[in-house]
């Protein structure tokens, strides 16, 4: 089986580096002939070769478990920059594909898990299983299965052989770093490689995720607007994951809903996952489109807490302090505490600029006023600190710590842009940065769910 599912470091660097250079040769190949073409044949053919390239990227990583599909995840939620603006949009549109898609095992295979880690046959523990998967991930697939006491379950089994294949990609995580790196200075480092080796690997193992699972249940039960499903903990083992079913549209089914909705929606997802770390301190780093559903009265459902840190109290408040100084547009207070934190090392001279920079990523949330972020404010926000070096910013190091909540939150941006939802960001934002009072509907009605006590303690 790991045969087959490619699992040397090789063979799957291979097919990475077949892409990009595939892609490089296609790109010059399209320039090269553009010279002799009119304007309105070159804007045909970069169309057109730019969309090849989204199916090939499509067709490379959707058939890659592991690391590599959640790099085309990433890449079909936060636009990098890599098209030109007039086919971006067609382009993610493309890569959307890839948000569901990984490719699934044979049933046969996946049972054989199921009952090597309960240690009984599948009959004895369900009175129903579904053998076709419901959703295909970067290391395993879901099953939809009934108990025997009744209960509708979903069943994510991991994928047989999948540690060898994780294990080749983190082998070759410094070269993914360093391609990153172009894109966020900073980014190739060894602390930050252990970083995400730590998380991608803790991915691996079911009966953690199960904990962060528990916990964040924990913290959201009887929210008004968020659901998160139970474990089913006696049934959950290193390899299986079950826990409660739940009926819900996808996130490409909402995207046509009315701008109210979609408005309400995004609401949601922004105080799930912006707000909710800083007064639970649990954040789920994987906030890609397939892990939320929206069910019929107006809730959310959140799944998946495989890629999951559990902050400091600490860390949660230097991230405060920072958002704090950017909204006062301190330039001095900003600079201080970025060279506390050992991201900047030139001298104060470079202050006002980096204000503007953070300004930049933050300002759609920290502006009081309607915003509805688009595909190309993410862009900008990517392509901005792309080039802090050349902007005189000198060596740029981010914290270790950091990795998982800035991938979280960039992702959370995209999906935001993708919803098209509108809303006075900053006003949610304050409840949390400031401690103001809610002003939005769903804000009340969180703040009346803390206030009853139904909000566990914060944890340690």
């Amino acid at each position: 089986m790991a045969d087959r599912l490619n699992s040397s470091r090789l063979g799957r660097a291979a097919r990475l580096g077949g892409l990009a250079a595939g892609t490089a040769v296609r790109k010059a190949g399209t320039r090269t002939a553009n010279v002799a073409r009119s304007e309105e044949a070159r804007e045909a053919a970069n169309r057109k070769a730019a969309l090849e390239t989204a199916e090939r990227m499509v067709t490379v990583l959707g058939s890659m478990r592991g690391a590599a599909v959640k790099i085309g995840q990433s890449l079909s939620v936060v636009d990098i920059g890599f098209t030109d603006e007039e086919v971006r949009e067609e382009f993610q549109a493309k890569l959307a594909k890839l948000q569901n898609m990984a490719p699934t095992v044979a049933f046969a295979d996946m049972r054989k898990v199921v009952e090597e880690d309960l240690g009984q046959p599948l009959d004895a523990v369900f009175a129903e299983f579904d053998e076709t998967a419901i959703a295909a991930a970067s290391i395993g697939q879901v099953h939809r299965a009934r108990l025997r006491d009744g209960r509708e379950v979903a069943v994510k089994i991991q994928y047989p052989g999948i540690k060898d294949i994780v294990r080749a990609d983190l082998k070759n995580v410094h070269l993914l770093l360093k391609a990153a790196a172009r894109v966020t200075p900073g980014l190739a480092t060894k602390e930050v490689a252990r970083e995400v080796v730590e998380r991608i690997t803790e991915e691996l193992d079911y009966e953690l995720e199960a904990a962060n699972h528990r916990a964040m249940a924990r913290a959201y039960r009887d929210h008004p607007f968020i659901v998160v499903p139970d474990v089913i903990t006696e049934l959950s083992r290193e390899r299986v994951l079950v826990t409660e079913f739940v009926h819900g549209r996808p996130f490409a089914a909402v995207t046509g809903d009315a701008a109210a909705a979609r408005a309400r929606f995004g609401e949601i997802l922004f105080r799930f996952y912006v707000s909710g770390p800083f007064r639970n301190r649990l954040l789920n780093g994987d906030p890609h489109p397939g892990n939320s559903l929206f069910l019929d009265d107006g809730r959310v459902a959140f799944l998946d807490f495989g890629f999951f840190k559990r902050q400091s109290k600490e860390q949660v408040e230097v991230q405060r302090t920072v958002l704090q100084a950017a909204y006062a547009q301190d330039a001095q207070r900003l600079y201080e505490l970025s060279r506390a934190q050992g991201i900047v090392t030139a001298g104060p001279e470079i202050a006002d600029k980096l204000l503007e920079k953070y300004r930049v990523a933050t300002w759609w949330f920290l502006d009081d006023r309607e915003v509805s972020v688009q595909p190309s404010d993410v862009t900008r926000i990517v392509l901005e600190h792309a080039n802090m070096r050349s902007d005189g910013f000198g060596e740029i190091t981010l914290p270790a710590e950091q990795v998982t909540t800035m991938r979280a939150f960039g992702l959370v941006l995209g999906v935001l842009s993708q919803l098209g939802a509108t809303a006075n960001w900053s006003l949610i934002a304050r409840e949390t940065l400031f401690g103001d009072e809610p002003q939005t509907e769903l804000g009340r009605l969180e703040a009346e769910w803390v206030a009853g006590g139904r909000v566990p303690a914060t944890p340690a």
